[in-house]
């Protein structure tokens, strides 16, 4: 039997995205969407991932990118939960922000890609129903996708043209835009004059939002598998194997969490630096990380004993035993197991 290929290979696309917990607000003005943005950018220069489109929502967000290293999903587990930790801190909150994990949608690259990105950037038009105050799906259930009046498509311009939270001013040339971001390799594809490219991208949204948006092509971004040809898509489904469902598909594409990922989640929950805690003798907390560890990540016993600096295998074993007990009869550290759980987005 051919061995499986692995869907997070160097140089690939991806569409990204995540929401607030039970749809809750995870931007509630600009400081938050400037500290995401400033994490985004950190995630670039950590992780050497390319981020080419975004946009930021209130209650969630989009992104393209690209891994030339393989390693989106470690990229993303520091991104989610390093904003996490930071907008718990400032809200006096505790608990999952997300609602999961993040998903992510393998692109094939070329024309689709762009598609991708009209998509994105047109997200704070359409979840308003272009100012309109419906949501997006709620409008497309009212036919508001159809031609709209010359008031609506007036009103839709300007939202897009002074929406500040997403790459669209760059793409459209109004602003310069965050050094991290990668806008030329799509941009490129609008047109081959570099002098023609944001006034033809520029372009092709306008139509759209003249015209009214096709539904049908809409669902190539929604609840699927991949985005790409016909024979992209068949290569995913055959990489993630059986499933009647697109999202138990993606649900398999997903790398095993890291260690600092487990770390990360622990910390948040605790809105406490690790580094006081995570070598302490007896300290829950570090058990905790472990006890998810041990589960979730595949590291063994010897492993886990190196990442907490030389403990033997044998004394992370006990000590993972009886913490095991510990969790039997103390209810307050299931709830933390189960939030910790939920942020990984993991099977317990």
């Amino acid at each position: 039997m051919a061995r499986p290929l692995r869907v997070n290979v160097p140089d690939g696309w991806y569409h990204c995205m995540n929401r607030g917990i039970e749809r809750r607000t995870i931007f509630t003005g600009a400081h938050d969407y400037r500290q995401f943005l400033n994490l985004l950018g950190e995630m670039v220069e950590r992780y050497r991932v390319r981020v080419h489109a975004y946009c930021l929502i209130d209650n969630h967000y989009h992104a393209i990118l690209q891994t030339p290293d393989a390693n989106l999903s470690r990229a993303m587990q520091w991104l989610g939960i390093s904003y996490s930790s930071w907008f718990n801190a400032r809200y006096a909150r505790v608990g999952p922000l997300f609602q999961g994990r993040f998903k992510s949608v393998p692109v094939e690259e070329g024309s689709w890609v762009q598609e991708l990105s009209i998509y994105v950037h047109l997200n704070p038009v359409r979840t308003t129903a272009y100012g309109l105050g419906k949501s997006g799906r709620s409008a497309e259930s009212q036919g508001l996708t159809a031609p709209p009046t010359r008031e609506e498509v007036t009103a839709r311009l300007k939202k897009l043209r002074e929406y500040r939270w997403s790459s669209y001013r760059t793409y459209a040339g109004y602003e310069s835009g965050p050094d991290w971001l990668t806008s030329q390799e799509i941009l490129r594809r609008s047109a081959r004059k570099v002098a023609e490219r944001s006034k033809s991208y520029r372009s092709q949204l306008q139509r759209i939002l003249s015209h009214g948006e096709d539904g049908s092509q809409m669902e190539k971004f929604r609840d699927v598998v991949g985005i790409g040809s016909a024979q992209f898509i068949e290569r995913i489904r055959q990489r993630a194997g059986a499933g009647d469902r697109e999202t138990e598909r993606r649900g398999r594409l997903r790398d095993r969490v890291s260690f600092e990922d487990v770390v990360h989640a622990v910390e948040s929950l605790q809105e406490e630096p690790a580094k006081n805690w995570l070598h302490l003798r007896g300290d829950w907390r570090k058990w905790l990380v472990l006890k998810l560890a041990r589960q979730f990540t595949g590291l063994t016993l010897s492993q886990l004993g190196e990442r907490m600096g030389g403990m033997d295998y044998a004394a992370v074993g006990m000590g993972l035993g009886r913490f095991k007990q510990q969790m039997e009869k103390d209810r307050r550290l299931q709830k933390h197991h189960g939030q910790a759980t939920r942020m990984l987005n993991v099977k317990m």
